[in-house]
């Protein structure tokens, strides 16, 4: 009998086909399939195509995942690679989302012209960044700074830093340092200072609910500090019925059995902002993130919604 080839399904971006040559990487390792049983797709998704309006505005994080899901759906592909904080809060019920490898650096990022740092930015100094939870958080650090929408890959936003259409650009460190581009960097910032997107650094497989070979192959790479830390930062999201307008960060931490949980949400306007900080046994990490959600949507009185 002729064995199964497993496609796996990827944007194709070069940072997208790095995620999915790691997903590759970690079933070849942990699993007896060979090399030569496995295959990458590359699938163009509309957040692709659409490079110059808030994704807001178009549909929201299903376009990063949804061509994506539909291969899966059509059986074209078996597993599909995602960047978790592209994806929709709600996952789609016909598939398994409940896989994710080993967390990249969580962390966001500056690169500047003539490198300077966020507080030596010139006064109204442009920021580029297609996150209202960046910007606000930004805006939290410095009010006179000026955000500007900006879109495309990685490369694309550097070079229009480096075209002068921008003075800084805010970037999750995760893709940089997959890409290499670590020069690149101007500066750093904790989770402390910038609470990052809830699934950050994290990518997400994912198969069809009812094909259990595959889900059995990615139970094996399931990276179970990151399993439990996403459940939780999710889960906010959930209770939040966040979208792409919603502006907030959710980070979780493991140390020994103990999660903790830190997330702020901001006002529509970005004049408001809500933190909260708890911890559990990691064991009721889920539920700490549906008490965390609801915590938040309480105090904000639902001002984070139009």
């Amino acid at each position: 009998m002729k064995k199964r080839k497993i496609v796996i399904g990827s944007r194709g971006s070069k940072l997208a086909l790095i995620y999915a040559n790691r997903a590759k990487s970690a079933i070849l390792e942990h699993t007896e399939i060979e090399n030569t049983e496995i295959e990458i797709k590359m699938i163009v998704t509309k957040g692709d195509q659409v490079q110059d309006i808030r994704l807001s505005e178009i549909g929201g994080k299903g376009l990063f995942s949804k061509n994506i899901e539909n291969e899966l759906l059509n059986q074209e592909i078996d597993i599909a690679v995602h960047a978790l904080k592209d994806m929709p809060a709600n996952e789609n019920i016909d598939l398994h989302t409940n896989s994710f490898l080993s967390r990249n650096d969580p962390r966001e990022i500056l690169i500047s012209n003539n490198k300077l740092k966020l507080n030596d930015l010139k006064p109204n100094a442009i920021i580029g960044t297609s996150s209202f939870r960046r910007e606000f958080q930004i805006k939290k650090i410095r009010n006179d700074l000026s955000c500007k929408l900006i879109r495309g890959n990685v490369d694309t936003r550097i070079q229009k830093l480096e075209d002068g259409l921008y003075d800084a650009i805010i970037l999750s460190y995760a893709g940089i340092k997959s890409l290499m581009l670590e020069n690149k960097i101007t500066q750093i910032f904790s989770t402390k200072e910038i609470i990052p997107s809830a699934g950050q650094g994290v990518i997400a497989l994912q198969c069809r609910k009812n094909d259990n070979e595959v889900i059995s192959i990615l139970d094996k790479i399931n990276d179970q500090k990151t399993h439990f830390s996403v459940l939780a930062e999710r889960n906010i999201l959930k209770v939040l019925e966040g979208d792409c307008e919603t502006a907030v960060g959710a980070y979780a931490t493991i140390e020994d059995n103990q999660i903790y949980l830190e997330a702020e949400l901001f006002s529509l306007d970005g004049s408001q902002r809500f933190y909260h900080k708890d911890a559990d046994l990691i064991k009721n990490a889920e539920t700490l993130g549906v008490k965390m959600g609801k915590y938040l949507k309480k105090i904000s009185n639902n001002s984070y919604k139009k």
